[in-house]
């Protein structure tokens, strides 16, 4: 497997005088270019697990390995620098800038990547909000979208340094089901077309089996792991 995500024996602990557990011995490898999501009850331990491997969060013990590099030894700019390159994220709540036009909050993260903005990358991210469907309120204020065309707006923006993986913790959580719908197909599509590597947490069934693959954590372990066509069994 070209693994792209590798978790090896990830555990995690919170506290020093009371601990609490919330990952243990967690294995993962996520191939290179899948749709793969995970589900869980609240509490589980899915978005500690989303946070390690998007290098928010640090494991107490075992080995996290993104595209090839081993988090372990970076330090905090590395680590800032690696997410910055490597990783998109994507977020229940949109976490837009207010003060900013879609097509501005979109080139965020290039921005502070390279310091400017050339001609190519704001070519690249109309191109991304023409993907999206939301290249007619491009110069609309964040506030003034609907919270479909926020969210659509926050994807392009996780994908604009090109990363090679999206992270998505419940990213319709706010949508209504249309929405849900369309924004779920347009991750697939990109994911297929830009060969993107997604991992997204979700309470949605029907978008769970959309998926390629779905691993459900359970009190902080991998308690199953399997394609998502045998779900649907």
């Amino acid at each position: 497997m070209d693994s792209v995500i590798s978790l090896k024996n990830v555990n995690k602990i919170y506290g020093t005088q009371v601990k609490t557990q919330v990952l243990t011995d967690v294995c993962l490898e996520v191939e290179r270019e899948s749709f793969n999501s995970i589900i869980g009850a609240s509490g589980s331990g899915k978005s500690t697990l989303l946070n390690i491997i998007g290098t928010l969060d640090r494991p107490t013990s075992g080995e996290v390995v993104i595209n090839g590099v081993r988090t372990a030894s970076l330090n905090k700019d590395e680590l800032a620098a690696l997410r910055n390159q490597t990783i998109g994220f994507v977020f229940q709540f949109h976490y837009l800038l207010p003060e900013f036009t879609a097509l501005e909050n979109v080139l965020m993260p290039a921005r502070i990547k390279d310091g400017r903005v050339s001609a190519e990358v704001r070519e690249r991210a109309e191109h991304l909000m023409s993907l999206m469907g939301i290249e007619k309120v491009k110069n609309n204020m964040a506030a003034k979208m609907s919270g479909g065309q926020q969210q659509r707006t926050s994807i392009a923006r996780a994908l604009i340094n090109s990363p090679q993986i999206i992270l998505a913790d419940e990213p319709t959580g706010n949508l209504d089901s249309e929405s849900t719908e369309a924004v779920y197909d347009i991750m697939r599509d990109i994911n297929e077309t830009l060969k993107t590597t997604f991992l997204i947490i979700t309470h949605d069934r029907k978008i769970t089996q959309k998926a390629d693959r779905i691993v459900e954590i359970k009190d902080g372990r991998i308690n199953l792991d399997i394609p998502a066509s045998q779900a649907e069994d």
